[in-house]
């Protein structure tokens, strides 16, 4: 049941651009708002023990959804995406800080053998993942406040994960394609 209520809210929480603007579109009064804190204390609850770094995000866009409730202010849900990458921009920057660096980690889970020469390379990485975190951080926020709901599901819901899975997957297979041949 835990692993069904895990998969479920990641899920869920993947479409959360979607479920806002279809939630704000489509649902009645406060009810969104609510809905998504029940959501997010689900999966903080089911949060599987290597991933509670992501603990933190949820934490925050608990808060976001009881407080966007309490004050009736359906638009703080907007900011969810704000929050994430600015946990996820602390996660990855202060990997640089402490290392190994977050890429690192990463490929280490598959690749446990990562030569010393890797390592360089990985840091960098680690970098443009930050740079990466900043301008979608920067653009969910101006999204939030300058467009329209459709524009902020839009840029959230699609192109900033277009952004993320570019990042990775190139990444990835040039990491691959470069530790192979090393």
């Amino acid at each position: 049941m835990r692993k069904l209520a895990q998969a479920v809210t990641v899920i869920l929480l993947l479409g959360y651009p979607l479920a806002v603007y279809l939630g704000l579109n489509y649902l009645p009064g406060n009810l969104l708002a609510p809905l998504l804190a029940l959501l997010l204390l689900l999966r903080l609850l089911t949060q599987q023990q290597q991933l509670k770094a992501l603990a933190l995000p949820i934490f925050f866009g608990l808060l976001l959804a009881i407080s966007s409730f309490v004050a009736k202010q359906q638009h703080w849900l907007l900011y969810y995406p704000v929050v994430m990458n600015l946990c996820m921009l602390g996660l990855f920057g202060g990997s640089l800080l402490q290392g190994p660096s977050m890429v690192e980690r990463l490929a280490s889970i598959t690749e446990p053998q990562l030569p010393d020469a890797a390592r360089p390379y990985l840091r960098k990485v680690t970098w443009l993942w930050c740079l990466l975190f900043v301008i979608n951080g920067a653009m969910a926020t101006y999204t939030a406040l300058y467009t329209s709901l459709a524009t902020w599901t839009l840029y959230n819901g699609f192109i900033a994960y277009l952004l993320i899975g570019l990042l990775a997957g190139s990444e990835w297979l040039y990491r691959h394609f470069w530790l192979t041949r090393s």
